[in-house]
């Protein structure tokens, strides 16, 4: 399981990395096909952000209480933020403002308008535990707390644990009860991509993100096409680059992207 775990990660960072320097640019004003370096936040290649760091936080929060614990997960999401803690390179270049109030605060938002990706994009090493669906909620209630971002969060856990079985990513799409507001992911693989939206809007990253995976049969393919969505390019790749790391594979990230991520020491000794 562990390797499997590491399959992920690095999917996701990896993913991260490569839609740093693009973040918030227009679709269709750029492409991505290779990793790069500068762009929206002036960071070196291979830079990963917020959503690496909060996700390697929480690995390592597992790591240490070989177990869920929310109140310590929060103690390392506060290191990250004050002292630059689990971070490509000891700065803390981006984070979402409903995190950012609930880590001021100790409270997480529970708030229609508060509905960010924030905890979606972290949410990934909980598929590599024994989780409950309450203990989802809790993880992603410390931030967004809000049902559509909790739900959000235990369909992504769903989604990734049945692909972690060896299942179809089509085939689990089609057998999710699409409830509002996520009724288009059933048939999310048979939308156009003027039909996807790549915001930071917690249902529209998931969408998304899953339009990429469903739509592909290889990670360089879904990791770039979600960047190449646009708009919050990071955090849609990050998601899709880590269901893409479950289906194929560590030895199926490029290489090269593999040896140009920044700070791999840290994310290795955060991996339970």
């Amino acid at each position: 399981m562990k390797n499997k775990l590491k399959d992920a990660v690095y999917g996701f960072a990896v993913a991260d990395a490569l839609g740093v320097p693009y973040e918030f640019k227009k679709r269709g004003t750029f492409n991505c096909s290779d990793m790069v370096g500068y762009g929206t936040w002036n960071q070196p290649k291979g830079t990963w952000s917020d959503d690496t760091s909060m996700t390697i936080a929480t690995c390592k929060s597992i790591k240490d209480k070989d177990t869920i614990d929310p109140e310590d997960i929060m103690k390392n999401f506060k290191s990250w933020y004050f002292n630059g803690t689990f971070t490509a390179h000891n700065e803390v270049f981006d984070i979402g403002g409903t995190t950012e109030q609930a880590i001021l605060t100790g409270q997480g938002i529970n708030d229609v308008n508060a509905n960010g990706n924030g905890s979606l994009m972290r949410i990934l090493p909980l598929v590599f535990t024994n989780c409950t669906k309450e203990e989802i909620i809790k993880v992603s209630s410390l931030t967004h707390a809000h049902e559509w971002s909790t739900n959000a969060c235990v369909l992504y856990v769903a989604i990734a644990k049945s692909l972690l079985n060896g299942e179809n990513i089509r085939e689990i799409l089609q057998s999710i009860n699409g409830a509002e507001p996520f009724n288009r992911l059933p048939y999310i693989h048979k939308l156009l991509e003027e039909e996807i939206r790549s915001s930071g809007f917690v249902v529209e990253t998931l969408e998304a993100a899953l339009w990429c995976v469903a739509t592909t049969s290889n990670y360089q393919d879904c990791v770039c096409k979600a960047v190449n969505l646009g708009n919050d390019t990071d955090t849609v790749a990050a998601i899709a680059g880590g269901l893409a790391g479950i289906i194929y594979g560590f030895e199926n990230i490029p290489k090269k992207w593999i040896e140009e991520l920044a700070n791999k020491e840290l994310m290795n000794k955060c991996l339970f």
